[in-house]
């Protein structure tokens, strides 16, 4: 189906037929789609750059700030790590059919309780072509259809990459329409898409809290949102810190366009004067522009510190700014996240158990680290193959959203002729 020439509705539709014939094709057609997935990505990279390059040379990604410039941005390596993701997909678990529980009833009904696709997911992102491919996997593996609608910045790349993974289908005798890409319309579009009822059966928004905003307005169809990561680094009074100096760089600056970079550091009291030098320099040498309330600006010897608003504390700048910030105690640096984080991925750094105890079990997060970057809160790096996001809410699914995410369950009972009095 040319989805340039259908409705929204319509492209639902065909998702869901594809949906019913999936939900039940066998693991090997499904592996065989993505090895073949894999293949032609690697066949085709020149073409996904030509297309890729078309998008960031046209005038809608003119405006584009650095960091969502490099969410646009393919390479070869970033396809062929793509392509690596696809296979390592493929030779995990096929998590359809999966029994999570089984008893006998007090009546002799053999009552199974088994894990089913959700049906049709629909995802909504911005400028990040290799969703397309992670997302796209993810659904075939775990027997669901999708339809995608990324950003019009990306529509070239979007098209190529969906395209290649409609041929994997199609090779392997799957439904084509399984896989949907969208083109990347207004506000129009996406409420169509929103309110698609008995079509859709789980939408997920991948994008910042603008986006988030916009589907909290108009959706009637089951929502999860994988929204921002205004993620934290505190440092203990207790730390090691060579430790803490790099954790915390590679936390803001490994990759800082992305949901689990870093956008605060916390810095104990006990600390501060000697710790906080050190550690400003270190991020100031990669770049970084720090903002900082008064007691972090009168530790920062050499280094410049602007002065933070209250805005600095809530912000997810996706980009190489960090707002730093002393606290008195495990319980101050918990009351700052819990108070201006948005659920997805903090890290304390610390030589005590009991402060990370308390840490880890204080923090409202989806991921909590102790002594490790926030950076590791990613569905590959799970073990999950890829992710369609990060959830940050706390029913159906939290943190990465990998297959066993896309996927429901019913109740089997067997029986040999009961009835019920």
């Amino acid at each position: 189906m040319s989805v340039t020439e259908t409705t929204v509705a319509e492209s639902c539709a065909a998702a869901k037929r594809a949906a019913r014939a999936l939900a039940s094709a066998p693991t090997e057609a499904k592996n065989a789609t993505l090895e073949a997935t894999a293949r032609l990505l690697e066949e085709r990279s020149a073409e996904i750059l030509e297309a890729n390059a078309g998008d960031l040379a046209d005038e809608r990604a003119a405006g584009l700030t650095d960091a969502l410039r490099d969410r646009l941005r393919l390479t070869p390596e970033r396809v062929q790590a793509m392509a690596d993701g696809v296979r390592a997909l493929a030779a995990l678990a096929d998590p359809v059919g999966e029994e999570l529980e089984r008893k006998t009833l007090a009546n002799g009904l053999d009552l199974r309780k088994i894990r089913v696709p959700l049906g049709v997911v629909a995802v909504v992102y911005e400028a990040r072509p290799n969703v397309t491919i992670d997302c796209a996997a993810l659904t075939i593996k775990s027997g669901n259809a999708i339809v995608l609608r990324g950003s019009g910045y990306a529509e070239r790349s979007n098209a190529a990459l969906a395209a290649v993974v409609r041929e994997a289908l199609a090779e392997a005798c799957l439904p084509e329409d399984a896989v949907l890409a969208l083109g990347g319309g207004g506000h129009e579009d996406l409420a169509e898409l929103a309110t698609q009822e008995g079509l859709v059966d789980l939408l997920i928004p991948r994008g910042g809290e603008g986006l988030k905003a916009a589907i909290k307005e108009v959706a009637t169809v089951p929502v999860m949102y994988a929204a921002a990561g205004n993620c934290h680094v505190y440092v203990h009074a207790e730390a090691d810190p060579e430790m803490a100096r790099r954790i915390a760089v590679n936390a803001k600056v490994q990759r800082p366009g992305v949901c689990n970079a870093a956008e605060t550091l916390l810095i104990d009291a006990a600390i501060v004067d000697r710790f906080a030098p050190v550690v400003l320099a270190d991020l100031a040498a990669a770049g970084v522009e720090l903002v900082g309330d008064e007691r972090v600006r009168a530790a920062a010897g050499e280094v410049e510190v602007g002065a933070a608003t209250d805005a600095d504390w809530g912000s997810e700048y996706l980009g190489l700014k960090m707002a730093v910030a002393v606290v008195d105690s495990v319980e101050d640096a918990v009351e700052h996240v819990n108070s201006h984080g948005t659920g997805h991925s903090e890290a304390i750094v610390t030589t005590s158990d009991e402060a990370a105890d308390a840490f880890v079990s204080g923090v409202d997060a989806a991921a909590a680290y102790v002594n490790a970057s926030t950076r590791f809160t990613d569905g590959f790096e799970y073990g999950m193959g890829a992710e369609i996001g990060n959830s940050t809410q706390k029913l159906h699914a939290r943190g990465p959203i990998g297959m066993r995410e896309l996927t429901t369950f019913k109740y089997v009972a067997r029986g040999d002729g009961q009835i019920r009095e």
